[in-house]
């Protein structure tokens, strides 16, 4: 097996603690703790990602999102440590005053180019004519794509599982539940438990896109880190679980209940989830696997998103 070149950014390993909530124990795998500015998953990704970005010897990043990107905002953050300029293709509008992670991008002085929601179903092509572009002059743009979900990026996730498996006996557990908007930290983790042959259910909350489109992705993904990284191994589709319907109010938005259920366990444990990716897979975790009894054998993966919480404190506090 091959291994990508990597940069230390994340403070791992994170916790994984056993928390009770409602008189029920469960799992919960913290890594909302990899860091401050750079908290939450996506900077196991970006460890490998910038990494790749120096190797390529960018002039500057390309990378896309939602306008409250957690993606966008870590990029934006690990890319200004090594002098990398970045530009952010978001789906959004501009505003007078930001909050959450919209601030933080402006605050480390990333360029941004807002499009609508058609524009950004083509935001690959547009960040690929921008790169032509520059091109043109001499300078060489990194493209990261949503999420940082390549082969290298969700490679991030593969390390994840080594990283668990210094924590706990996965024999001894049945499954891995986490939020996902574009699959790669569920295609990392199969991938991992593909390879090391371990009987573990990989399962996925979709908030993004639907059932179909997210399953093809992540068995895509995983099948990339296997051909890209020399794996030689089978990648175990049916150990992948997509859990559907938790997202039916959209990616930008949070249903009521979701948010009770977000206050109600943050008082209790002093925990918070965001809007988009947690509150909503923890919605789903709490239904099929506290309320069952299971907590204990299926481990929550807090992927962090705090600072999208930031930009809807109204929704929050009603």
């Amino acid at each position: 097996m091959k291994t990508p070149r990597k940069i230390n950014l994340a403070v791992t390993p994170t916790p994984l603690e056993v928390i009770k909530y409602q008189n029920k124990k469960f799992l919960m795998k913290r890594d909302d703790l990899t860091g401050c500015e750079l908290s939450g998953n996506k900077v196991r990704k970006l460890e490998y990602l910038i990494a790749d970005a120096l190797k390529n010897k960018a002039d500057i990043i390309f990378t896309c999102g939602g306008e409250q990107s957690n993606h966008a905002r870590a990029t934006t953050i690990a890319a200004r440590k090594f002098g990398i300029p970045v530009k952010l293709f978001l789906w959004g509008s501009d505003r007078k005053i930001s909050g959450g992670n919209l601030f933080l991008n402006r605050m480390y002085g990333a360029e941004i180019l807002y499009l609508n929601k058609n524009e950004y179903e083509k935001v690959n092509d547009i960040m690929q004519y921008q790169r032509e572009k520059l091109l043109r002059k001499n300078l060489n743009a990194f493209v990261i794509p949503e999420g940082g979900s390549t082969a290298t990026g969700v490679f991030g996730y593969f390390s994840f599982i080594l990283e668990l498996m210094k924590q706990i006996d996965l024999q001894k557990v049945k499954g891995i539940v986490t939020a996902s908007g574009t699959g790669g930290t569920s295609a990392g983790m199969l991938a991992a438990v593909s390879y090391l042959n371990i009987d573990l259910q990989i399962v996925a909350i979709n908030v993004l896109y639907s059932k179909e489109v997210i399953t093809k992705k992540i068995l895509m993904l995983a099948e990339a880190i296997n051909l890209e990284y020399d794996l030689n191994t089978k990648i175990k589709a049916e150990n992948l679980i997509v859990l559907d319907g938790y997202s039916k109010e959209g990616y930008k938005k949070i249903s009521k209940d979701k948010i009770k259920l977000i206050r109600n366990f943050a008082s209790e444990t002093g925990i918070l989830f965001d809007p988009a990716y947690t509150g909503k897979a923890f919605k789903a975790y709490y239904e099929n696997y506290i309320s069952e009894d299971l907590g204990m054998k299926y481990i929550f993966v807090h992927t962090g998103g705090i600072f999208g919480i930031f930009g809807r404190a109204k929704e929050y506090l009603i």
